[in-house]
């Protein structure tokens, strides 16, 4: 393993001032921190409190980085159930969990963000629903100087295990019973973000669908907003068999845009938010247990502390309507 003083030694400072770069002293020049970053980064250093965290099996703090900003009061659910799992797993592990709003590290360069992960003894780190555009995290994680599990994110290295449904398969699979049930031909397909991984993979089960039945598709994005949706059914749905949405709360508008339009046209969603059951019309969907997934994010972190290799978790999903009666059971 790298020592701080290799570290030194490659940028051409002492020891104390690789040590101040660590800990995000001010008084460090922009040029030494460069030089010594760079030493780190090429040597692929992890300071001493995570290494010795890692040898000795003791665990230092996991850090759940969510991003609050990109969810709506509709779908807090979501947020709620994936803070539920980690909390209740943690507990259990008797690990400690630091909560991080992406706000708080919003700007940071990744040295900074090392440094500010080191000073609070976190040795692992849960990120969800990271986005293509998120460049600084997915360099901190390609440094590997933690422990990363990523949810809905598609980046496997021996540090990082990712953890989520197969979205391909799922979106194929809700889409293909909706259109089967209705003898739908022409689908209208509302995606979510263009950033998002999984609007990549919930696309692309919908591409193959398309090739495999011969069905015709117009796809705009709706950015996982109900108002979006809701306008893109009001210009497109009526001269469509169906509308396929990437989430639930899309789907909740689409549905709506079609009442006030007088049509009625099949619509299924994704996610399997509580919300759907308040509709008043039953829509296909796709349930995910996001209180498990976090959970066992959890415990996927636990596993690579110890010492196993990044991997990819898939976690089950099931098809189903929702209903009132069941939602409050």
């Amino acid at each position: 393993m790298v020592s701080i003083k290799e570290v030194a030694k490659k940028a051409g400072v002492a020891i104390s001032t690789v040590s101040k770069v660590l800990n995000d002293y001010p008084n460090v020049s922009a040029a030494t921190k460069e030089k010594v970053n760079a030493a780190i980064r090429e040597l692929n250093y992890i300071p001493n409190s995570i290494a010795a965290a890692l040898s000795s099996k003791q665990y230092g703090r996991i850090a759940l980085i969510l991003d609050p900003k990109r969810q709506t009061q509709a779908i807090d659910q979501i947020f709620m159930q994936y803070l539920m799992g980690a909390l209740d797993k943690a507990k259990e592990l008797n690990v400690e969990v630091e909560t991080i709003f992406t706000s708080m590290i919003a700007g940071m360069s990744v040295e900074e963000i090392t440094g500010y992960f080191v000073s609070k003894s976190i040795v692992g780190v849960v990120i969800y629903g990271l986005s293509k555009e998120d460049k600084v995290l997915q360099r901190l994680i390609a440094g590997q100087g933690f422990s990363f599990v990523v949810v809905d994110a598609p980046i496997v290295n021996p540090r990082t295990t990712a953890i989520g449904i197969d979205h391909e398969q799922a979106q194929y699979d809700v889409a293909k019973k909706t259109v089967l049930d209705d003898g739908c031909r022409r689908v209208l397909y509302i995606a979510g973000r263009r950033d998002g991984y999984v609007t990549e993979q919930r696309l692309k089960g919908m591409k193959r669908l398309v090739e495999d039945l011969g069905l015709t598709m117009l796809v705009r994005h709706g950015e996982f907003s109900e108002k979006t949706a809701r306008e893109i059914a009001f210009q497109y749905a009526k001269n469509k068999d169906v509308v396929v949405c990437a989430s639930d709360l899309m789907a909740i508008g689409a549905m709506n845009a079609l009442t006030e339009m007088d049509i009625f046209r099949p619509v299924c969603g994704f996610d399997g938010i509580t919300l759907m059951g308040y509709v008043g019309k039953q829509m296909n969907t796709i349930r995910q247990d996001f209180y498990s997934i976090s959970s066992q994010a959890i415990q996927e972190v636990k596993y690579l502390i110890d010492g196993q290799a990044g991997r990819q978790v898939r976690m089950p999903y099931s098809i189903v309507k929702m209903h009132y009666k069941d939602i409050i059971c």
